[in-house]
């Protein structure tokens, strides 16, 4: 059992066991992430991991304006971008017969078609870019063991036992003696992958299905640049006639490293035996997809993984959680998978932070189901539905399942033809691109989410918009949204209201007319023994409304005020200055903390 009880040590612990507060499990994007929050917020943890190091394949690469706000709040985001491809250079995606063959179309993508780069301009301080998990995981477990989370490589977590104080897990060295020994933390976090052996013990109520269809990765070097100048893209879907080594028809050349390194993605029948492939073999997929036959090809690695769609219900047993693809499983289409692992981390670590420091009541730990596993519902769905919607450019092209090479071949020429038949197929195609906006260009969903629980204090409203709620972000301040970015400052600095919200506090945002708020704070801050800081806007305050953008989208009135969560969140707002404001605002607190 445990040997503490309520941060107070009961028993001595077993010989060679280990004592923290925080246990992660993986160091992963979700692992890695919780383990550079919990050390950015002061919280004694380990991070464990049963491999040698972080990832060693390329695997997440797309990360969105979100994240790249969660990296900016860690004060990382200009390592992550030193290490990315920037955003200008994931524009083109090629939809062709061959890298170095004929092209079908191309989308403007992540926000890079002028009509929506506005959008990611004014909707974050962050621009999105393409780092490759094999360049993400470093930058993340370093900064969190530069900052106190001790790291274990070669350290394999077997399992673990839990009650009302807290958790011992057993886990294994795997580098030399092989002795299995215990590590007790106040909560563990299961961040362990898409086999999770934690969401398994914890028996997560789940939907969907794994495997539901196959794939194989091989990285490769290749000096591309001369083919692909004229249209630089991080992604090329590969339309072709017949299948190479259990290949469907249909591949994916992904840049992993301008333009000499890449991925390719090959599908094949998951209900027949996998595809067995030496390197003669990746050779000739790759030289297929890229259209040239004596290409200089260095394979670096053959994988094959399985397409999933599934989602837990409930993310949480006790003390324990889990995060990232323990809980959600999905294809890669719309680039979600990593980022919404580390937004799991980074919603459910500042609360195991509140409850561990005493601000906030444990109940509030509940809220990560409430909040995030729409969240999975969301993302799965999304990805999944957006896999299935490439069957439209099948459709358009006239192809379908089991066509001889031959015919695919015609059927693909004839969209060339000046007829009635090839008009068809070219206005078919013009849909079937349009509609893979919903993969490419979903705005909406990577930074839309609205979390609704008992630690929000809603008033009704939920954010609107003309548009769709997939495809572009709706700015709003309702309670459960994320606080929309303007710039404010004075005339020595420029920043974000977001950097304004800092992780290690709530944070209450007024106008000039609302200085009663900040007398409020200071009142409720010291009544509840909380960090609570305030931001007032406007010349001569805090910071100035800069180009008046705060004041087109904070929707409260001048003298009316915003409480955000450490996670950027709006927990509660009032639309005008309360007749007893530190009643109101010590009331919007105690729901926030879980002090009912």
């Amino acid at each position: 059992m445990p040997a503490f009880q309520d941060g107070q040590r009961e028993t001595e612990l077993p010989k060679g066991a280990i004592e923290t507060d925080v246990l992660v499990v993986g160091s992963g994007p979700a692992g890695g992430a919780a383990a550079l929050f919990l050390a950015e917020l002061g919280i004694p943890a380990i991070m464990i991991t049963k491999y040698r190091y972080t990832a060693n394949t390329p695997r997440a690469h797309i990360t969105n304006q979100r994240t790249m706000e969660v990296m900016r709040d860690m004060g990382i985001e200009e390592q992550v971008q030193a290490e990315a491809t920037e955003h200008e250079r994931c524009g083109d995606t090629v939809f062709c017969t061959s890298i170095n063959g004929e092209e079908i179309g191309r989308i403007l993508t992540w926000g890079t078609h002028p009509a929506r780069q506005a959008d990611h301009t004014l909707a974050s301080p962050s621009s999105m870019c393409d780092i490759p998990q094999t360049y993400l995981e470093p930058i993340l477990v370093q900064n969190a063991a530069r900052r106190g989370t001790h790291t274990r490589f070669s350290t394999e977590y077997i399992s673990h036992t839990q009650d009302e104080h807290g958790v011992v897990a057993k886990v294994r060295d795997r580098l030399t003696t092989g002795q299995e020994y215990e590590i007790h933390a106040k909560y563990m976090i299961g961040a362990d992958g898409a086999r999770s052996v934690i969401a398994q013990e914890l028996s997560l109520p789940t939907v969907g299905k794994m495997d539901i269809a196959g794939s194989m990765n091989i990285t490769f070097k290749a000096d591309l640049a001369a083919h692909v100048e004229g249209r630089p893209s991080v992604l090329y879907w590969v339309i072709q006639p017949g299948a190479n080594i259990g290949g469907i028809g249909a591949g994916l050349v992904r840049m992993v490293r301008p333009w000499n390194e890449w991925l390719i993605v090959w599908g094949f029948d998951i209900t027949q035996p996998p595809p067995s492939i030496d390197d003669a073999a990746a050779v000739a997929i790759v030289r297929n997809l890229v259209g040239i036959p004596d290409l200089d090809v260095e394979i670096t690695g053959k994988s094959l993984w399985g397409n999933n769609e599934l989602y837990a219900t409930h993310l949480q047993m006790g003390r324990v959680f889990c995060a990232g693809d323990a809980i959600h499983r999905h294809p890669p289409s719309n680039g979600l998978g990593s980022n919404t692992s580390i937004q799991d981390s980074y919603n459910l670590v500042w609360k195991i932070a509140q409850v561990l420091k005493s601000y906030a009541d444990p109940s509030i730990l509940e809220t990560y189901s409430s909040e995030r596993a729409p969240v999975a519902k969301q993302i799965v769905t999304r990805a999944n539905k957006s896999s299935r919607e490439f069957v439209h450019i099948f459709e358009a092209l006239g192809l379908k399942p089991g066509m001889a090479p031959a015919d695919m071949a015609k059927e693909i020429e004839e969209r060339k033809a000046p007829t009635a038949a090839g008009a068809k197929k070219r206005a078919d195609l013009v849909t079937a691109m349009q509609q893979k906006n919903y993969e490419f260009n979903a705005h909406g969903v990577e930074m839309g989410q609205f979390y609704e629980s008992d630690i929000v204090v809603s008033d009704g409203t939920r954010p609107k918009g003309d548009k769709d709620a997939d495809l572009y972000y709706r700015v709003s301040t309702s309670p459960g949204a994320r606080l929309p970015h303007a710039w404010v400052g004075d005339r020595t600095r420029k920043v974000s209201t977001l950097d304004l919200a800092k992780y290690n506090t709530y944070t209450l945002f007024t106008g000039t007319t609302g200085a009663a708020w900040a007398d409020a704070a200071k009142t409720v801050a010291a009544d509840l023994g909380v960090p609570l800081t305030t931001v007032i806007i406007g010349p001569g305050q805090t910071a100035e409304d800069l180009y008046y953008d705060w004041a087109r989208q904070r929707e409260v009135d001048e003298d009316g005020a915003l409480l955000v969560r450490p996670d950027k969140h709006i927990a509660w707002r009032a639309i005008r200055m309360a007749a007893d404001p530190v009643a109101a605002l010590g009331g919007a607190m105690k729901t926030a903390l879980g002090r009912k």
